[in-house]
């Protein structure tokens, strides 16, 4: 693909790509492309289309495998990654697993050189490719070899993102010894590196998260994508939720004892731009409960970084808001306020879960298209979709869940 041949190969397929795959190979093939480079072009085309939801317009000079772009880091939580460690002074860092190479590139952009390492052959040549398509070869350097046996004590920081998924297979590791490279390893890294960062599964088992270390849930666009612990000097907060979203941001009423909130603008500049995500934050200890009392005139349904992040009593404070039942994770209050950490909606009924009684009121209702939430509650949304037997032409909103331990739906209506 680097070819001359295999560049305009390349052109070729980005005109056809995203139509019928059959009339794509057929127009390549009259175009005098070879049936195997055409087959290649193709499914690179394909790849670096999907990709642009991760990575924008970069995306149309970079390689891809379709695991590799699965697990690829997103270029906002990359590149905001990236920025914190510059902020904490880091010249040097390891790459410990860089796969297609996203979060090196980030890093490399910052001004920071990166020592990269693979295990894969082709992940590893694909990710000096991608750099050297980015123009960052000379702050890039990618190895092919054992992520545990490179020396750490060459660089200042360490980034390690362990693969969760089987070889061959694609199946989801869930074991953290099963990791690759293993958990053991990556704790010692702590140890042995004060600047270590490590990408991890969403639902790590707070259990696991090292004394000391930062865990941070970050959500784009409401989508839950990762979590990261930060260690060392690295570790600010012991929980963080950050929330990257269009639109502007919505800051703390600054009141003492409320969360910490936090706005990170545009990658280049502090101050935000039009066209970047919005970013919030919100932190805490991730120990405090929220106070439980009845169902009030809202109700709020957090992120689900708040939720992982076990800062749901938290933003309770700053909503004056409560849980109707301990273990579950909506939030209510009297008054509908603002916030990027959780959607609002106004609850006009609150039944004992009846499917009878639910259907006869949304029936008188004429409700016929439901938004179906839920927590706490074994129901199958699309199942109850079909068994309301809906008709009419008014929305609504369902939430299915638990008040005082009993299955209770709340139906709903938008916040004003």
């Amino acid at each position: 693909m680097r070819t001359a041949e295999g560049v305009a190969a390349l052109d070729a397929a980005a005109r056809v790509a995203g139509g019928d795959p059959l009339s794509a190979a057929a127009a390549l093939r009259s175009a005098g492309v070879p049936a195997g480079l055409a087959a290649t072009a193709l499914t690179q085309a394909e790849l670096r289309r999907r990709a642009a939801g991760k990575f924008g317009a970069a995306a149309e000079t970079m390689f891809f495998t379709r695991p590799g772009l699965e697990q690829a880091t997103r270029m906002v939580v990359a590149q905001r990654r990236a920025r914190r460690l510059r902020a904490a002074g880091v010249t040097t860092l390891a790459d410990l697993g860089c796969g297609l190479g996203a979060d090196a590139l980030a890093v490399a952009r910052e001004g920071i050189r990166v020592y990269a390492v693979e295990a894969d052959p082709l992940t590893a040549a694909l990710a000096q490719a991608n750099a050297a398509a980015a123009g960052l070869a000379d702050l890039v350097t990618v190895d092919c070899g054992d992520a545990t046996a490179f020396e750490v004590t060459r660089v200042e920081a360490v980034f390690c993102d362990p693969a969760r998924r089987r070889a061959g297979t694609g199946r989801r590791i869930f074991d953290p010894n099963a990791y690759s490279p293993p958990w053991d390893f990556i704790t010692g890294l702590i140890e042995r590196v004060p600047y270590t960062v490590v990408k991890v599964a969403p639902g790590l088992d707070h259990a696991l998260i090292p004394a000391g270390a930062e865990a941070e849930w970050v959500s784009v666009g409401g989508d839950l994508v990762e979590a990261t612990l930060w260690c060392g000097p690295l570790a600010e907060h012991p929980r963080r939720a950050t929330i990257v979203k269009e639109g502007p941001p919505v800051n703390a009423s600054g009141s003492k004892g409320a969360p910490s909130y936090h706005f990170s603008g545009s990658p280049a500049a502090d101050s935000p731009a039009a066209d970047s995500p919005a970013v919030h934050q919100l932190t805490g200890p991730g120990t405090a409960e929220a106070p439980v009392g009845p169902v009030r005139r809202f109700v709020y349904d957090p992120d689900p970084a708040v939720v992982r992040a076990h800062l749901v009593a938290e933003l309770a404070a700053d909503l004056d808001a409560t849980l109707a039942d301990p273990t579950i994770a909506y939030l209510y209050a009297d008054d509908a306020t603002p916030t990027p950490y959780a959607r609002c909606l106004e609850v006009t009924d609150v039944l004992p879960f009846s499917l009878k009684r639910l259907r006869v009121l949304l029936r008188e209702r004429r409700v016929g298209r439901v938004e179906i939430l839920k927590r706490g509650s074994a129901l199958e949304p699309e199942r109850l979709r079909r068994d309301l037997r809906l008709s009419g032409d008014q929305p609504a909103s369902l939430v299915l869940t638990r008040v005082a331990g009993a299955p209770t739906v709340l139906i709903c209506q938008p916040a004003s």
